[in-house]
């Protein structure tokens, strides 16, 4: 892994139906490797490769647009909220 970790933010952009953690659009969390930062477990287990991955200099494929943003939807498929992980180059 790289020495260098980068900031990544997680916004929430969409909820479908009611999320049981309350999360709503505009929510923004601060995650790591370390810390959810109140995101909701579950979904904070599915990200975190991702996450760290792009805390310490991985991306995405360029074929699949910016390779430092990704969005995902949560598990929960009957109340699915829709994350936008972004790594910030500070």
């Amino acid at each position: 892994m790289s020495e260098k970790s980068h900031r990544i933010v997680g916004t929430i952009k969409g909820v479908k139906g009611h999320c049981t953690m309350g999360h709503k659009v505009g929510d923004r969390f601060n995650l790591s490797g370390y810390s959810p930062d109140g995101l909701c477990g579950y979904f904070y287990h599915d990200l975190f490769p991702f996450i760290v991955m792009l805390e310490y200099g991985g991306g995405f494929p360029s074929a699949w647009g910016n390779p430092d943003v990704m969005t995902w939807e949560c598990i929960d498929k009957a109340n699915a909220v829709t994350i936008e992980l972004q790594r910030l180059k500070d």
